[in-house]
């Protein structure tokens, strides 16, 4: 350090100027015209003012330590997102998600391919390339991975530097350029909100994820005398009965419970599957069978033991040692039948029917502490830290590289948070974390990442904007942001037809873009914005962190 203020060490002054940059940032992150703001990029830029402040007066900072702050922000920041994404993430890539997730995907491969175009075309220098690409999707860990990859390529400090120059450029018209992509295709279509909005209701009242149920009288005189496990899928096929009215009495079906005509069963499941149930069973039955009034109860159950998460419903014998059944499980907002061969996760809840002292014992079994979920385990969070460096270590030999493909400090701890948040816990670990926590956290740690980054490029952005390459790469930004998002909103609207509202959360996710999202929100009340946000965000981040590292192994 060549200079000093008011005789502070370097401890002491660093922490001032990571401060004050996320003091300055986050105030001029909250200024917005219409709903659109910066931002947390307003750490960036408050760290280029300062580090541009810095430059001029002579005060340099401790290398060694702002690499530190910046490589562990950035570890913070992409394990907390892993973590919170982790036990949806293969969800999401199923079903009604596919489409959604190939459209986002699409997005990231066509950004990849302009930004390679653009560096053939006009010579761009890699460092510059890879900065300007993740500044133009405003996507913050991406800045992070092509900045490692380019330390473990060897390149020099100026080198490393410069991706933060890049993005710096190219993301105010980042931000903007997804509001007009919204726009553009909003009307061309001639899109009416209001319609799209009713429409996408409809479509999630036909497809809901609650599990519907339907109560049947036996009229098959066929299965008169047969236990209910001899009874054609009415086990293990994805329908479940949940509890039986035999001989005026309620009571909990088993399998060598024996039918009767005139027996009632209450049955959840798919809706398509109870009535295939009805066409073997009989009709649907006017009595509704309720617990009231009954010795039979029923109760929510929270799954937070180790000893019941991981492990198959059959294997803990629930319905023969307790006399219980599991009707429902929902998980991650989703209602899914519980199945004999289905493994419970933890956060799981289960829906069980039962005697009322045997709900109680399950209570003990399953664990139900919800204070579980309320509280951060550390001794995970910090095992999950060291697993994803040493994994982000690793080489992996890519045939046709000129060197090892690494994950790196920012995409090691983002693949393992996904496993251990799809895992949940493991003995005495748990990788369960409360929204308010995880977002402090995640908050935190990309604070940190872009002050230092700002700090670090804050001496030469001025020179770079004013009389350097910097209006160039601004019209290099647009083009990586625009081409790629109007290309796929043209053909999700026009040739698949899918909904307004939905490919607008597409659009933002495509970015990893909160501020494009509030400005989808806006347009209406609906969620479908941020439904379709949430199932494309856990792939998409996945892809804007390792493709930065791609380019600079190809092209460097």
């Amino acid at each position: 350090m060549t200079g000093t203020v008011f005789g502070l060490g370097e401890v002491a002054q660093a922490t001032i100027a990571l401060a004050l940059a996320g003091v300055m940032g986050l105030l001029l992150g909250k200024l917005n015209i219409r709903g659109v703001g910066l931002g947390i990029g307003g750490v960036l830029f408050a760290g280029i003012a300062l580090g541009d402040i810095a430059s001029r007066t002579g005060v340099h900072f401790n290398p060694e330590m702002m690499e530190f702050v910046r490589e562990f922000g950035l570890i913070l920041f992409v394990f907390t997102i892993g973590i919170e994404v982790g036990p949806g993430f293969f969800a999401s890539l199923r079903k009604s998600g596919l489409q959604l997730n190939t459209l986002a995907a699409s997005i990231v491969l066509l950004g990849v391919a302009v930004t390679v175009a653009l560096h053939y075309a006009f010579d761009i220098p890699v460092p510059a390339l890879v900065g300007i690409m993740s500044g133009a999707v405003t996507n913050t860990p991406g800045l992070g991975a092509a900045t490692q990859a380019l330390a473990d390529m060897g390149a020099g400090a100026d080198a490393v530097a410069t991706p933060s120059l890049g993005y710096a450029v190219a993301y105010p018209f980042g931000i903007v350029g997804i509001l007009l992509a919204m726009l553009l295709v909003r009307f061309a279509a001639g899109v009416d909100i209001p319609a799209e909005a009713r429409a996408y209701d409809a479509h999630r009242r036909k497809g809901s994820g609650t599990l519907p149920s339907l109560d049947v009288v036996v009229r098959n005189e066929n299965l008169d005398g047969l236990t209910l496990g001899e009874v054609p899928g009415l086990f293990d096929a994805g329908v479940v009965r949940s509890r039986m009215r035999k001989s005026g009495e309620l009571m909990v079906p088993q399998r060598d419970t024996v039918l009767a005509v005139g027996n009632i069963l209450h049955l959840v499941g798919p809706a398509e599957k109870l009535q295939a149930m009805r066409l073997v069973l009989g009709v649907e039955s006017e009595t509704k069978l309720s617990t009231q009034g009954t010795e039979l109860s029923w109760a929510r159950i929270l799954v937070t033991d180790n000893a019941a998460s991981g492990h198959r419903l059959r294997s803990l014998r629930l319905e023969e040692s307790y006399g219980v059944s599991v009707s429902r499980i929902m998980r991650a907002g989703l209602e899914i039948p519980a199945q004999g061969d289905g493994t419970l996760e933890f956060g799981d809840i289960v829906t069980v029917v039962g005697p009322r002292d045997m709900i109680q014992k399950v209570r003990g079994i399953l664990g139900d502490e919800k204070r579980r979920l309320d509280r951060v385990d550390f001794p995970g969070v910090f095992l999950g830290i060291v697993l994803g460096v040493i994994l982000g270590s690793i080489p992996i030999a890519v045939p046709g590289l000129p060197a090892p493909l690494k994950l790196g400090l920012a995409g090691g701890p983002l693949v393992v948070a996904i496993l251990l948040g799809r895992l949940g816990s493991w003995g005495p670990f748990t990788w369960v974390m409360p929204p308010a926590a995880n977002h402090a956290l995640r908050e935190f740690g990309i604070i940190l990442f872009l002050a230092v980054v700002g700090l670090k490029a804050g001496d030469r952005f001025l020179d770079t904007l004013i009389t350097g390459d910097g209006l160039s790469w601004v019209l290099y930004g647009a083009t990586i942001t625009l081409v790629p998002l109007i290309a796929v909103g043209v053909i999700g609207r026009f040739v698949l037809g899918l909904n307004y509202l939905s490919l607008c959360g597409v659009l933002a996710g495509s970015m990893t873009d909160p501020p494009a999202l509030a400005f989808a929100n806006a347009q209406n009340e609906s969620p479908a914005a941020s439904v379709a946000y949430a199932t494309v965000y856990p792939l998409v981040m996945g892809l804007r962190i390792f493709a930065p590292q791609l380019l600079v192994l190809l092209l460097l």
